[in-house]
């Protein structure tokens, strides 16, 4: 049996980050700014990877796919061939270079990148825990 417990908790923590990072006072220090957005950041990352060791143990354990690899791609690509994905596999693909790039990122333009793709990012993560999980987002 899936949990679904950690990709939820990691969603919803992404999901409060990103309202503040939306509502923040322009007027705080550049530091907390700055913060808030690393926080961001970080939240996607461990939320893109919860999510996809969680799709990985779905197609497994749930819709009986052995012989399924440990790396998020080529699950994303099965999860597509089964109808599991209701976004584009390459929307998909974009998710994981922006999450591939934030570990690399010197300057922060691979940050803002990833930023304006967290919106969309969110959307399909919830549309996904539905689909697996078969519960409404909360």
């Amino acid at each position: 049996m899936v949990h679904y417990e950690k990709f939820q908790k990691s969603l919803k923590r992404l999901q409060d980050q990103y309202v503040n990072y939306q509502t923040l006072d322009p007027d705080y220090p550049e530091i907390v700014q700055e913060g808030v957005r690393e926080s961001v950041i970080q939240r996607f990352e461990i939320c893109y990877d919860t999510l996809w060791k969680t799709l990985r143990k779905y197609l497994i354990e749930d819709l009986g796919i052995p012989e399924i690899p440990n790396s998020p791609k080529p699950i994303f690509r099965i999860a597509d061939e089964n109808s599991v994905l209701e976004s584009s596999l390459d929307l998909w693909f974009d998710y994981s270079k922006a999450r591939i790039d934030t570990s690399h990122d010197y300057d922060g333009e691979k940050a803002d990148s990833c930023l304006n793709l967290i919106p969309c990012f969110i959307e399909d993560a919830i549309t996904l825990y539905h689909r697996m999980s078969g519960k409404n987002w909360k």
